[in-house]
């Protein structure tokens, strides 16, 4: 059994907007206090899709990473990593493409999706149709169970799982396991490998479910065992094979998508955004000049909120009270519509406040920021460098 560990990233496409805060960045700042969790700069996707514009990614990778710990990712809880600073991540994916069929990067959805999108792109690549399998690598390099994702995003998942479940059946399989699973048992001890068979053998005879959660406990509290010997109990226990690598499993979250300045999803793409670390002057600017009830052409003029963009704003923004305010106010056209947008502006200053004064220091200091990445980039590496250990020895390939 493998501990619990989540695993997420993004493209470094410059700085970051309130969205991404409504939508990722509030979900990873408390998945960080629950678990084990790594972020990653994801560069080499953004080659996928950006590879005929390269000049921005460093500036991009920095003023995300700012971002990031702007809006609460911590560093001392968290490891920020950059994809390309950890080569096992392709390794790990030229070494899962020997079995990976290639109807299964075919039928991603996105796949599809991207193609018909960046129609003026050359995405005729190995590279793009490869990027499902890079991203199987990411999470399974850091054996990694848990990744946070919307609804739409769960068929990575899914081919991740296929990739996982496909290796550990090709490779798991190792020669003489069950005589080294064995031996495992005699090296806990004659107490404890007793109470282990007699566990195994309810589960597997009997079914039980509490000896298997047992048995596990058992294993995770072993200190005097290997980690192949843990993992090849932890398959023997099951009836299977060596596990390798886990099938992840898709850590759902609420899509709380942020409306943008004209009432849509908040998108670079539509130009209709609020960086999360914007002037007070160009936050106020955008909202006072953000469309509102076409029905309201003059002060006097009632209006109904629902058909109002600033509204869906005011459903993050303000307090019941300020809402309550803004419905009587509109529909009676006892308020206008700059009085209206006040609540929301002061309630964006407000969110934004604390992301200024946390990314202060690195905007003074970048080397700050690259040491931190320095370091998370050393403690991904450790991590992949154990899992790429115990692929190559299941492949044949630790003979150097």
């Amino acid at each position: 059994m493998f501990p619990d560990r989540v695993l997420s990233g993004m493209r470094p496409t410059g700085k970051l907007h309130l969205g991404h805060y409504h939508g990722v960045l509030k979900n990873w700042v408390q998945l960080q206090s629950e678990y084990q969790s790594l972020f990653m700069v994801a560069d080499w996707h953004a080659l996928t899709t950006n590879y005929d514009d390269v000049s921005v990614i460093e500036k991009n990778v920095w003023d995300m990473v700012i971002d990031w710990i702007a809006a609460g990712v911590d560093p001392a809880q968290a490891c920020i990593f950059i994809q390309s600073r950890v080569p096992e991540h392709a390794e790990l994916q030229l070494l899962l493409s020997m079995i990976t069929p290639l109807s299964w990067l075919e039928r991603a959805p996105s796949y599809k999706d991207q193609i018909e999108k960046l129609s003026h792109k050359d995405l005729d690549t190995f590279g793009f149709l490869g990027y499902p399998l890079l991203q199987a690598a990411d999470i399974l390099l850091y054996r990694s169970n848990l990744v946070p994702v919307g609804e739409d995003q769960v068929p990575h998942i899914e081919i991740t799982r296929d990739v996982a479940r496909r290796f550990n059946h090709v490779f798991g399989k190792e020669a003489g396991f069950a005589e080294k699973a064995e031996a495992a048992i005699k090296k806990i001890g004659g107490k404890k490998g007793k109470l282990y068979d007699g566990l195994r053998t309810r589960y597997q005879q009997d079914g039980d479910v509490d000896a298997l959660e047992a048995a596990r406990s058992l294993l995770q509290e072993t200190q005097n065992l290997s980690h192949g010997d843990r993992e090849r109990l932890f398959g023997y226990l099951e009836g299977g094979g060596k596990m390798i690598l886990p099938e992840a499993q898709p850590l759902l979250t609420e899509a709380a998508r942020l409306p943008g300045l004209d009432g849509q999803k908040m998108s670079k793409s539509y130009g209709n955004t609020i960086n999360l670390r914007e002037s007070a002057d160009s936050v106020t600017k955008k909202i006072r000049q953000m469309p509102t009830d076409p029905a309201r052409a003059r002060r006097a003029d009632a209006g109904e909120p629902e058909r109002c963009p600033v509204w869906k704003l005011h459903q993050v923004y303000s307090s019941p009270e300020a809402r309550k305010w803004v419905v009587e106010g509109c529909k009676s056209a006892g308020i206008g519509c700059l009085e209206c947008k006040q609540p929301v502006i002061d309630g964006v200053l407000a969110e934004q406040k604390p992301m200024f004064e946390r990314a202060q220091p690195y905007l003074e200091d970048l080397t700050l920021v690259k040491s931190i990445v320095a370091d998370g980039c050393e403690r991904a590496r450790d991590l992949a460098r154990d899992t790429m250990r115990d692929v190559r020895e299941a492949m044949g390939l630790s003979y150097y």
